[in-house]
């Protein structure tokens, strides 16, 4: 009794064993090519991207200057103060004032509290809500009304090169993905807000700018960072997906070549019907079923008809 459940439970086992090699494995087969690859046709998600490179900037780029030529005397607002439309973020004395308590300085403690106390200083405001990315100001410094003392920032954008052959996928109210450069685990979901209506061409290729806003700005994004940005453009959900690689293309028809259920029977090519490819899958419509196995064969390097010879090098003329 106990050696009948034993056989029966290592007919079980090497069953089981049998399907996941054959459906989900990778192994050899004579006949099939050496060191192919058997992909089990599975339900899955596909989703195609475009993908390009972005910089951080401001939508808004404001550049506080002084009202009036003269002195800094105090700066409140440091980089990266988030600052509200009227509030003051530098004190500062006209040229004429900074002279007259200089001079009240000279003659003593008295004389300097009376003149603070007529001439008052001059505020230097923010005309806008933003956020100060840039600060060129300290107290004592001397500037004049056409120094930029603060750069103002209301949002920061990211502007998104795109080609102009992928320009037709993009659309407004678009989602993307934006990750910086130098954090590449962060992702920020972004919303396209506008598309440039005009061309420009950088190293001889025609772009459009895209303007992404970030939904929410992390605290490591920071002006004139370069960034990946990926336009989703579609994706499904549920598919029956296989490697694009496991596909290939005969007489402009799409094909792939199918393991036989039939044994010792051999593989055969399948006309198939693609839809979404993307991230290196493809969705496939029609001519496939799920479970079935699909050989893809590797990429070989030719052989030398002579040893010792590479195939990539020219002949010799003798």
């Amino acid at each position: 009794m106990k050696k009948s459940m034993y056989i029966a439970a290592v007919v079980v086992i090497s069953a089981v064993v049998a399907v996941c090699i054959s459906c989900s494995g990778k192994g050899k087969r004579k006949g099939d090519g050496d060191g192919a690859d058997y992909i089990c046709v599975q339900t899955g998600s596909v989703s195609a991207v475009i993908d390009t490179t972005g910089v951080v900037q401001p939508r808004n780029r404001v550049q506080i200057r002084p009202p009036v030529a003269g002195r800094m005397e105090q700066v409140i607002a440091e980089e990266g103060h988030a600052a509200k439309q009227g509030e003051i973020i530098a004190w500062m004395s006209s040229s004429e004032r900074a002279i007259l308590l200089d001079t009240a300085r000279a003659k003593g403690g008295d004389a300097l509290k009376k003149w603070e106390e007529i001439y008052k200083p001059t505020p230097i405001v923010a005309p806008l809500d933003g956020t100060i990315i840039a600060r060129n100001a300290d107290p004592g410094r001397t500037v004049t009304a056409q120094d930029v003392v603060f750069v103002l920032s209301d949002r920061l954008i990211v502007n998104a090169q795109v080609d102009e052959t992928d320009v037709g996928s993009v659309y407004l109210g678009q989602v993307a993905t934006i990750s910086p450069d130098a954090y590449p685990d962060v992702k920020v979901k972004g919303i396209v807000k506008q598309i440039a209506y005009e061309a420009v061409t950088v190293n001889n290729v025609t772009i459009y700018n895209v303007e992404v806003e970030p939904e929410s700005v992390p605290g490591c994004m920071k002006s004139g960072m370069t960034t990946t940005v990926k336009f989703n453009v579609a994706g499904v959900d549920g598919v029956l997906v296989l490697p694009a690689d496991a596909i290939r293309t005969v007489d402009g028809k799409s094909v792939a070549l199918v393991k036989s259920g039939v044994s010792g029977a051999a593989p055969e090519y399948r006309r198939v019907l693609t839809g979404i490819a993307g991230n290196g899958n493809v969705e496939i419509l029609a001519g496939l079923k799920s479970g079935e196995t699909v050989i893809r064969e590797k990429f070989k390097m030719p052989e030398a008809k002579e040893s010792g010879k590479s195939p990539f090098m020219p002949a010799r003329r003798r």
